[in-house]
């Protein structure tokens, strides 16, 4: 039985002639060609705004948002299921399994036309039933799925799967439905993301390309040419090595000590205290800026990944599988911030750009209910009365935040620690929980409940086998407790930001980490940023509930996102 406040959504597979689908509601079901499915979930939503049910926001959501369907609340098996079983792999037939408590090996697996399956005890199921005698999910659902007559019995387990879902998270946390419902959202916000694109100015953008790489070339050997240009403007420091590879970094490294830059590796960091010790270093850190523009976000890439209309696109994901960053293809989420000028409102609109102020330390505040600790996030600056409370200097109080939090000890950061586990001994503790925990290999749960398996990190070596490799379990424990509900916060701000501006035809249209980008119609651009920052104290309040924490973003109407504040 179908509750009222909720709806199903199934479709035929894409590939096999013109689509069909499924709506199943309470008191209806809908079943048709995709065209008759999208309106009929346009007038579903516009009169009661269910909770809508899919195996996955990439299967099922795609064409409705390809409409201009925008459904405003959503249950994503898939999401789900990885929240409460952690990392990335599921498929129906996993989350069917696990939601029964069924074992994850017996799962049926897609047929492969082997002669044996045609006499299996698994080829007696009930051709119109989804599910096997033996309880499984069928796991040639994508050919049987070819029959529309099937959707309904398809979509009817769907559900069933989200209801045993949504029981078994409110057993695990008490937050961990409300995660589910902001996951959802973000996997229907990825989808929208694909749809409309990161606007450019295609021109700008090519010309920052050309400062980097040099003229669009037309051959092969103009390619090859301005290779070996970009090369020699390093190479010129040091005569006699005009032959080293620039992309061998041992090569490198003994031309860094051909000029008397003897360093362990030629990592960024490493080298950038030396780039006014000697030319051939600021040469090389600026080669290596350029060679990655040339090389991965160049002419080619222009041409593969911007449309017609101006948009970067890539595919995006709700989660990385590992503590739950949303992520991005195709350099959504590592453009260079030498591209930053080309990433440009179009006429007639504005970009709002909201970046969360040190999230990090401000969320540690919430998760481990260190009262004194929260009563530092009430500043705009965190890390000043910090600072204060360690009779240290500003950049040293930092220094100590992070290192808590990335787990490092040795330096300054080592000394600065210290402090910081006297002054705020119930935030250390619970960080050294955790820390403690992935040493073991033992699984952890973020602040929403989503589980991450730290025995999978470094799975070659299992736990207590060897030193290194058991602190380096511990260190991702440590930051993914942190960093995994900072992602929950964001995905809960970015999802109430979806839902507060899109009357004013506001789109999301980044979501870098902890940072939003919309792209706004130019006369609604103030009142969409004043939403923006009242969706982070909605969300906040919601997700921290009741924590004494304060939540600040940096918020900004501009033309190009490199006028943003750094």
């Amino acid at each position: 039985m179908i509750p009222g406040d909720v709806a199903a959504v199934a479709l035929t597979p894409p590939g096999a002639g013109p689509r069909h689908g499924v709506l199943v509601t309470a008191d209806q079901v809908l079943l048709g060609p995709l065209d008759d499915l999208v309106e009929g979930v346009r007038r579903v939503e516009a009169a009661s705004s269910p909770r809508w049910v899919w195996w996955s926001a990439d299967e099922a959501a795609t064409p409705l948002v390809a409409a201009g369907v925008a459904p405003a609340r959503a249950w994503d098996v898939a999401e789900a299921h990885r929240l409460l079983h952690g990392g990335w792999h599921v498929t129906p037939g996993l989350a069917w399994a696990a939601a029964h408590g069924l074992a994850a090996h017996d799962v049926a697996a897609p047929p492969t036309g082997d002669l044996f399956e045609l006499v299996s005890d698994r080829a007696v199921a009930d051709p119109a039933s989804a599910v096997l005698p033996d309880g499984h999910l069928r796991g040639d659902h994508a050919e049987w799925l070819r029959d529309p007559g099937h959707l309904e019995a398809w979509a009817r387990a769907a559900v069933e799967t989200a209801h045993l879902q949504h029981d078994a998270a409110g057993r695990t946390s008490t937050r961990l439905v409300g995660t589910v419902h902001a996951e959802s959202a973000a996997a229907l916000l990825c989808v929208e993301l694909l749809r409309d694109g990161l606007p450019l100015d295609r021109a700008r953008t090519e010309e920052l390309v050309a400062d980097a790489a040099g003229p669009r070339p037309t051959t092969d050997a103009e390619e090859v040419a301005a290779r070996r240009g970009r090369d020699a403007l390093v190479l010129r420091h040091a005569p006699g090595r005009e032959a080293t590879d620039l992309r061998n970094p041992a090569q490198v490294k003994e031309l860094l000590a051909s000029v008397g830059v003897d360093v362990p590796n030629t990592r960024k960091w490493v080298l950038e205290p030396y780039r006014d010790v000697n030319p051939l270093v600021a040469a090389l850190l600026d080669w290596r800026r350029d060679e990655r523009i040339a090389t991965t976000y160049g002419y080619r890439w222009l041409d593969a990944h911007v449309g017609a209309d101006d948009r970067l696109r890539g595919r995006w994901t709700a989660c990385d599988g590992a503590a739950g960053r949303m992520t991005a293809e195709n350099g959504l989420h590592n453009l260079p911030a030498a591209l930053r000028p080309g990433v440009a409102a179009h006429p007639g609109f504005a970009l709002v750009r909201a970046d969360l102020g040190q999230i990090e330390p401000r969320v540690l505040a919430v998760v481990s209910a260190d009262a004194s600790f929260a009563a530092a996030t009430r500043a705009d600056d965190l890390y000043a009365p910090v600072a204060q409370r360690l009779g240290v200097e500003r950049p040293v109080a930092k220094v100590a935040v992070l290192a808590a939090m990335y787990g490092q000890r040795s330096g300054a950061a080592g000394e600065a620690l210290k402090g910081l586990e006297r002054a705020y001994p119930v935030a250390m503790a619970f960080l050294d929980r955790a820390y403690d925990a992935g040493r073991r290999g033992e699984p952890i749960r973020t602040w929403g409940g989503r589980l991450v398996p730290t025995g999978r990190f470094l799975a070659a070596s299992p736990p207590g086998t060897d030193p290194q490799l058991d602190a380096a379990r511990g260190r991702f424990a440590r930051n993914a407790i942190i960093q995994g509900a900072a992602a929950e916060l964001f995905k809960a701000w970015a999802a109430t930001v979806r839902a507060t501006t899109r009357d004013l035809g506001a789109q999301v249209v980044l979501c870098l980490h902890d940072e939003l980008l919309l792209h706004a119609p130019l006369e609604h651009a103030e009142e969409v940023a004043a939403r923006v920052d009242r969706a982070l104290d909605d969300a906040a309040r919601r997700w921290a509930q009741g924590a004494p924490v304060r939540f600040v973003s940096d918020t900004s109407v501009i033309a190009r996102w490199s006028d943003a504040k750094d």
